[in-house]
């Protein structure tokens, strides 16, 4: 998430946060319209007296423990090739989300993408945008913020799940959407994945939420929670929680910005905070290594990009260096966005409609302050060093492609707030 400021008004940038505001009765795509993949889940034969003795066997979510589907596995799901894991992902149309399919896809796994009927921000996608976002995988068009809804798509597809992949995410992060989304919906994808025989879930998190200040960082936390208890009670099921930083869409917002002659924004000096940013492909190769490494299985896995941690003074440092510009930065004390929350805070006591845009400034309040690093629980302080890296790509080389290419695909999206 990024806070993006011109000399007009600022945004707050949720990394990818898809909203499920809409209902939709569950449609199901065929292999032949979806994916010229081989090994594509069939839902050609749903009318098959196999599919409905299939789904008569199902028991009740958590509580079953997917027993139908452990017991009679001579192996586990690590044992196949990867075309022969079936792995249901929720949140497939979202930033990082559509990365993760076309990585599960190249490396040659079963993938059932999970999408509503109009997909991006607003709604913007339709079905067939949907599809050709989507190659490669059997879209399944239904609604994660609807059990009973969810639950008969997966059925309907007529096979077995293995892993659940969960890139869900608030795009907001107001208060009602986040318990929607990062709580209600991810435990939806969590109850139908069990009941249709998944015994492993990969969650992608959020590294903030070692500090839960906000409504969607407890909301993910209490999911977390939950998760790690379902393995605790089943030792036939396991998890991965992905805890990425900060991603390059998220620090691009001043990009075009600074490119135009305005200043680099900044809160106080610059240096209140730090990071190491992932690129979405990074993640998305580091989220998929999830589905098969025994190393990860139970894990909670902080990850960051390659390279230092860059505060944002040295963030805006590189780019007036890649722009051959001398730095002109803005500098905002901290202590606007104090008052902004407080007054906020007052006016939603008289006013209870005002709850989200409270919770926006304190969202643009801790992510102008707080580091997305590591929080050592014993010095109270962030560690760079205790950051893992992963992948290659770097934000310097994020920065060039989006001043020789445009911000296009990077849009900060629907959160302006001010």
């Amino acid at each position: 998430m990024s806070l993006s400021l011109s000399s007009n008004a600022f945004s707050i940038q949720p990394t990818k946060y898809e909203a499920f505001r809409r209902r939709f009765s569950s449609q199901f795509i065929s292999p032949i319209q979806v994916s010229s993949s081989t090994h594509a889940c069939s839902v050609s034969h749903v009318n098959s007296p196999s599919f409905f003795k299939f789904s008569r066997e199902r028991l009740n979510p958590i509580a079953a423990s997917a027993t139908s589907a452990a017991e009679t596995a001579p192996s586990s799901f690590r044992d196949k090739t990867p075309k022969d894991i079936n792995v249901l992902v929720v949140g497939s149309t979202g930033y990082i989300g559509k990365f993760v399919v076309r990585e599960l896809v190249k490396r040659g796994f079963n993938v059932i993408a999970v999408a509503r009927e109009r997909s991006g921000i607003r709604g913007r996608n339709s079905k067939e945008e949907t599809l050709n976002e989507l190659k490669g995988a059997n879209v399944c068009f239904s609604d994660v913020t609807n059990l009973e809804t969810l639950e008969k798509s997966v059925e309907g597809l007529g096979c077995d799940i293995d892993v659940v992949l969960s890139c869900l995410a608030s795009r907001s992060g107001g208060v009602k959407d986040s318990w929607k989304i990062d709580y209600e919906a991810t435990r939806n994808s969590l109850l139908a994945g069990r009941k249709f025989g998944a015994v492993h879930f990969v969650l992608l998190s959020a590294i903030c939420v070692q500090k839960p200040l906000l409504e969607f960082q407890r909301a993910k936390l209490k999911f977390e929670a939950e998760l790690m208890k379902e393995a605790g009670e089943d030792d036939k099921f396991t998890y991965s929680i992905v805890r990425p930083t900060a991603f390059f869409k998220s620090l691009g917002g001043q990009v075009e910005l600074v490119k135009d002659g305005k200043p680099y924004v900044m809160f106080g000096d610059g240096k209140l905070c730090a990071c190491k940013p992932i690129s979405e492909s990074d993640l998305a190769s580091f989220i998929a290594d999830c589905v098969l490494s025994e190393d990860k299985i139970n894990q909670v896995l902080p990850i960051g990009g390659p390279g230092k941690a860059l505060t944002p003074l040295e963030q805006g440092e590189i780019l007036f260096r890649l722009l051959g510009k001398e730095p002109k930065f803005l500098k905002v004390p901290i202590e606007i966005m104090d008052f902004a929350i407080g007054v906020l805070d007052f006016l939603v006591k008289i006013f209870p409609g005002l709850e989200d845009a409270a919770e926006f400034g304190k969202i643009g309040r801790y992510y102008a302050a707080e580091s997305m690093l590591i929080l050592d629980p014993e010095t109270g302080e962030y560690c760079s060093d205790k950051t893992p890296s992963y992948g290659k790509d770097t934000l310097e080389e994020f920065f060039e492609k989006v001043l020789r290419e445009g911000i296009a695909g990077q849009e900060l999206g629907e959160q302006t707030i001010f």
